[in-house]
Order: C-alpha cells, then structure tokens, then sequence
C-alpha cells in the first residue's frame, strides 16, 4: 500500500527508475483504495453528475440492441443508465481499472435487478476488447486521469464499430471549478508543491477545449464535437464538502491521509477560508465547468 501511496505525494515524482508502468499501477491503485467512499456516496455521485450523464446519453445515442462499453465507470452511474436504452437484446460493459470499482458497479446493477450488465477489468490506455466490437463507447470524468490520452482516444476508435458513436466528460478549466480548485491551491500552499506534480494527469489535464478535439481528431474519430456545461456542487456544511471532496478523489485522498495531523489542521483553516465566498444560506454552492465531446467512427 505504501508504494501505492507514493505518487501523488508533493515532494515526489515518477523518475526514470520507476518506469511509467509502475507510475500508472500506483495511480491505479490509488482508485482501489478509495472505492469504499465511491460506495458510500454512490448515489451522491450519480445526482451530482445527472446532467453530465443525460448529455452523455444523448450525444451517443444508445439504441436497442446496443453493444455499449462505460470505461473508467467508478459506481457504474452512466453505463445502468445506459442499460435502460438498449433493452435486454443489448449489452453493457461496465470497465474501470480498479477491479473494487467495478464490484461496486456489479452490486448495484444487482440491486437494481439489471441483467444486460456485465463486468470487466480494463485499462482505457489499453482496452483490451476485439477491434469493431462495440457500437457506443462512454466515458465520465476518467479520461483526464490518462498518463497518455491521445492512446486512449485511438484505443477507443479501435473498439468502435463503423458508424460506432462515442461520447466522453472531462473537467473544464480548473478556475472555472472552484470545489476543486481551492483544494488544489490549499494543499499547494501548505507542502509547497504543486498538486499534481508536474508530468502527473490530473482532474484538469484536458481542460482546453481545442485540444481536446484534436485529440479525438487525431486518433482518427469524426464528427467531433466539444461543447460546455455547467455543473454545480453543493454541500450542506463544509465539513460535508471537506469530507466528501477529500474522500472521492483518488490520489488527493492518499496524499491528503498522509499528511500530519498538524498540517491537516492547518490544510482546514485555508480552506474553510477559501469556501467562504460560496457560503450560502443553505450550506455551500460552487459553480462548475464541464467539457462534453462527442465524435464517430466513419
């Protein structure tokens, strides 16, 4: 676990030593770890994301008899979603890296009696899945966790059928999402590094708008489209929002439960400060930044 725990640490970066397959088995393992809170707050995370994953369904447009692959899909939110269009003569693929993610998936289609489900382990880097062999390819809020996106984008064009459709949501410009963005710049502030260290993917690691339609571009997809929406996040108290930012997010949670009880108290007090202009009658409101891609292979 501790090798696990090293990564995202501010005062250390991946060298030539570690190599960049072990640079990403400790990022993905840091996602294990925090699937017990992707359980907890699964629900918290599919009301949040709504909007997203409407927009997502609607881009892609899954149909009856739909062969539909979700990568990176954390609580699974999207792909059940996905489920309710294809009816019971299509399949969804419900894939994340962490195997401890997908159990999650896997029990909630479970609980939601979803039977056109299934599990995988897979690397969105990576896919492994027979070429042309889905007709939709989803994905939310995963593909700027990408140590290299652009092969992401051209493993997904390799799994999608011709006339296969794709569509993807990734985090905006990070001053445009300020729930996130005063966390990084806290924990900045206090260790003196910069979150995430340089050369590290990250939540806003695909924010330019441009840029990610090349992406997409280059890996060969057409049609591509990248609009914006706006997603708001609101938490009762800040200790809600302290917690439950803290506990979702992968390599921030590691790096954050390593640190000493002195500097966590000290991490509170910025940014109890830094939440104050979100402050509201009912507890706090930050506003945010989606990108939404959409794209097909011809």
């Amino acid at each position: 676990m501790e090798a696990r725990m090293n990564i995202y640490q501010t005062n250390e970066r991946p060298g030539p030593a570690d190599g960049l397959a072990v640079a990403r088995a400790r990022l993905h393992g840091m996602w294990g770890c925090v699937a017990g809170s992707w359980a907890v707050h699964a629900d918290y995370i599919g009301t949040r994301a709504a909007g997203i994953t409407h927009k997502l369904l609607d881009l892609s447009s899954p149909s009856p008899g739909d062969r539909v692959l979700e990568l990176a899909c954390g609580a699974g939110g999207v792909g059940l979603a996905a489920s309710k269009l294809i009816g019971p003569g299509g399949e969804v693929v419900l894939s994340d890296v962490a195997a401890s993610m997908t159990a999650i998936a896997a029990s909630r289609a479970a609980a939601l009696g979803v039977r056109n489900v299934r599990m995988r382990e897979l690397d969105l880097e990576s896919i492994d899945e027979p070429d042309c062999s889905y007709d939709v390819v989803l994905c939310r809020e995963g593909l700027m966790f990408a140590f290299d996106p652009a092969k992401a984008a051209r493993k997904i064009f390799r799994v999608l059928r011709p006339g296969g459709r794709m569509a993807l949501a990734v985090w905006g410009p990070r001053e445009q999402n300020p729930w996130l963005e005063i966390v990084f710049d806290g924990v900045s502030a206090q260790t003196g590094k910069p979150v995430p260290p340089p050369g590290m993917p990250g939540p806003f690691s695909l924010q330019d708008k441009d840029k990610l339609a090349d992406l997409l571009l280059n890996a060969g997809l057409s049609d591509v489209a990248v609009s914006e929406l706006a997603v708001s996040t609101h938490a009762d108290s800040f200790e809600e929002w302290m917690a439950r930012t803290t506990a979702l997010a992968g390599p921030l949670a590691t790096l954050l439960a390593s640190m000493p009880e002195g500097a966590k108290r000290g991490l509170g007090v910025r940014l109890r400060e830094a939440a104050r202009p979100y402050t509201t009658s009912t507890g706090l409101d930050f506003p945010g930044f989606t990108l939404l891609a959409s794209a097909r292979r011809k």
